[in-house]
């Protein structure tokens, strides 16, 4: 009898991972468990690109659009909970599919990480006080001079994010890397790992495309729904800041527009970075459907 499996599905923004993921869970009469953090809120559908309607139907998802954005999820506490539904899948299937392109939280499900040093409050309060008084862009510099591999991965435009990798190389002395070998592979089930890999033209091409589809979609009307709450850390991210100075006066539409562009294709460049460090994945082209069923598969 075949193990269960567990087919993991990476790759940067708009390389097709959410179809492609629905596609191979089809084939193999499962489910998809999400592990993208922005695919976390249900008031954010456009924006973060969550599984279509037809997609949805044709194959169960879970840990999407699940929390409000009042609500944060660590990387912690989705393993916590997604874990036992991953149980569950692969006793009931044989086989579950994963797909993000949140990798730290693709970790966390399916390794046992070591544990990692809570916050310290002196220190959380010194680095918000930098944000208050200097904005994002100096916490990104102060990761940039304590851990540049991280600053080169890390979301910059997402201050809780940053506030945390500089408190944990702060506190334990180490770059994020080098916590991250501590980890060890969850016992029970086999991991195929594929990552949708396209040429870095053919990407920008698609995220141009995509952005523009969700402007005609509606993600100015989505955006502005959330505005009154942009000081959430949920809304702290790629297609909903740059409409959001654009309804503070900060900058026209169509300056928005290009910048979610330009901040979508600096996100797919922190992504690729992330997926790269791990020597497990399969590099798959994600235009070749069958080939990715091929390695789904096994073969």
């Amino acid at each position: 009898m075949p193990s269960p499996t567990v087919i993991v599905i990476g790759g940067p923004t708009a390389s097709g991972k959410t179809a492609l993921a629905a596609r191979v869970a089809q084939e193999l009469a499962t489910e998809v468990i999400g592990a993208d953090a922005r695919q976390f809120y249900r008031e954010l559908p456009i924006g973060t690109a969550q599984p279509t309607e037809e997609e949805r139907l044709g194959v169960k998802h879970h840990f999407i659009g699940h929390l409000g954005i009042q609500e944060d999820m660590s990387a912690a506490a989705y393993a916590e909970a997604a874990l036992p539904v991953l149980q569950e899948l692969l006793e009931r299937n044989g086989t579950v599919v994963v797909s993000g392109g949140s990798g730290l939280y693709i970790d966390a499900l399916l390794f046992e990480l070591d544990p990692l040093p809570p916050a310290d409050a002196a220190l959380r309060e010194r680095l918000q006080a930098l944000h208050r008084e200097h904005g994002v862009e100096a916490l990104a510099e102060e990761l940039d001079r304590l851990d540049p591999e991280a600053g080169a991965a890390i979301d910059r435009r997402n201050p809780h994010r940053l506030v945390r990798a500089i408190e944990l190389v702060t506190l334990t002395g180490k770059p994020l890397s080098a916590l991250r070998t501590g980890k060890r592979p969850r016992e029970g089930f086999a991991v195929r790992w594929i990552a949708l890999d396209l040429p870095r033209e053919e990407l920008y091409a698609r995220i141009d495309t995509r952005v523009d589809a969700m402007m005609v979609a509606g993600l100015e009307a989505e955006a502005r729904a959330v505005f009154p709450h942009r000081g959430l850390n949920s809304l702290r991210t790629v297609g909903y800041s740059e409409l959001f100075e654009h309804f503070e006066g900060r900058c026209t539409r169509n300056e928005a527009v290009a910048r979610i562009k330009q901040h979508t294709r600096n996100y797919a460049k922190r992504q690729l970075t992330w997926l790269r460090r791990d020597a497990h994945w399969r590099w798959v082209d994600p235009r070749r459907q069958e080939e990715v069923l091929r390695a789904a598969a096994g073969s």
